[in-house]
């Protein structure tokens, strides 16, 4: 099989998992990349076009199902955007970061799968504007760092302070990230030039993917959805400590 060909359907899979629980899926499309020997500088923004593609299909999915919630969003995309397009114009070593956040994303993936209750399975309370638009700033940032939307670091705070139920959770993950990949990649314009030739490609393989992902993310029931992150944090964090 071409390389393209199987890269592509690689990505499709990616989708489809990532965006069952709402995520665009930048992390896997940044692992697969780095396994199929894509140039560095193609990498990122690549990811956040792809990003933002699933994301886009995503919110309007789950917008239309109802899996949505305004007033969860909207504070931490006001202390998220600006940061990430000064996030997307730094570029840092990679090992200043990577291993501190997928460990991060590994415990967090242990406290989803553990079969030990959430709290936000039932209940939920909105978070305080002052200290979501702080979150949001720092969200953003390392999202623009790492070249991702940051719904794998949105999507489990949410759920451990008990600020959002599985199932708007979706939603308000989706149009985050389509937000902050937006904004990622404005702060990058440059990089848009080494996307490569076999864009159109990638781009209907993740379209592909999250059309069966954002199916699958309506129809689950909230437990089954909190599996799925944690499975979809599993990856990001082990692809962050550069373990395959």
């Amino acid at each position: 099989m071409d390389t393209s060909l199987l890269l592509a359907f690689c990505l499709a899979l990616g989708a489809m998992l990532y965006s069952t629980v709402g995520h665009g899926g930048a992390s896997a499309y940044l692992a697969l990349m780095a396994l199929f020997g894509l140039p560095p500088a193609v990498m990122k923004p690549t990811a956040l076009v792809l990003n933002l593609l699933v994301a886009g299909l995503g919110s309007l999915r789950y917008l239309r199902a109802g899996q949505f919630r305004w007033r969860t969003l909207w504070p931490f995309l006001v202390g998220a955007m600006p940061f990430a397009v000064a996030g997307g114009a730094i570029h840092l070593p990679a090992d200043l970061y990577k291993p501190l956040v997928g460990i991060v994303l590994l415990l967090s993936a242990v406290r989803l799968l553990w079969p030990r209750e959430i709290r936000a399975m039932h209940e939920s309370r909105d978070p305080p504007i002052w200290l979501a638009i702080a979150i949001g700033a720092g969200i953003g940032l390392l999202s623009g760092l790492t070249g991702t939307g940051g719904g794998i670091f949105l999507s489990p705070l949410l759920l451990f302070l008990g600020w959002s139920m599985p199932k708007p959770l979706t939603g308000v993950a989706s149009l985050f990230i389509l937000a902050n990949s937006a904004a990622g990649l404005l702060g990058n314009l440059a990089s848009v030039g080494r996307l490569p030739a076999e864009l159109p490609l990638y781009a209907g393989a993740v379209l592909l993917g999250g059309l069966a992902g954002t199916t699958l993310g309506i129809r689950l029931e909230a437990p089954l959805i909190l599996k799925a992150l944690g499975l979809v944090l599993v990856v990001a964090g082990v692809k962050l400590l550069g373990l395959f």
